[in-house]
């Protein structure tokens, strides 16, 4: 899979709500009303990941979930970077602000 330029990435998020991109890897975090609601959306999220045979680098504490995506392979972001994080959106029901 081929490397997105950070042209690219930059044209790609202003799509994509609440990500970011940094070293190397697009970046997001949310917060859920609880431990449960945060570990049952990584369980939906492991789902997604599996179907794309693409995981990504997460840390939770507590009601919050940190995820990191790059495509390691390629040495950052790729087109399956942006189908996870548009499936990780859509799971964790991600809508813009009015």
């Amino acid at each position: 899979m081929k490397k997105l330029t950070e042209f690219e990435i930059n044209k790609r998020l202003e799509n994509l709500i609440d990500w970011e991109f940094y070293d190397d890897a697009l970046h997001t975090d949310f917060e859920f009303d609880s431990f449960k609601d945060c570990i049952s959306a990584m369980n939906r999220i492991a789902f997604e990941c599996e179907t794309l045979n693409h995981h990504p680098e997460w840390t939770n504490i507590y009601n919050t979930l940190d995820i990191t995506l790059r495509t390691h392979d390629a040495q950052g972001v790729t087109e399956l970077d942006f189908k996870l994080a548009e499936a990780i959106n859509k799971i964790v029901e991600v809508e813009e602000e009015e």
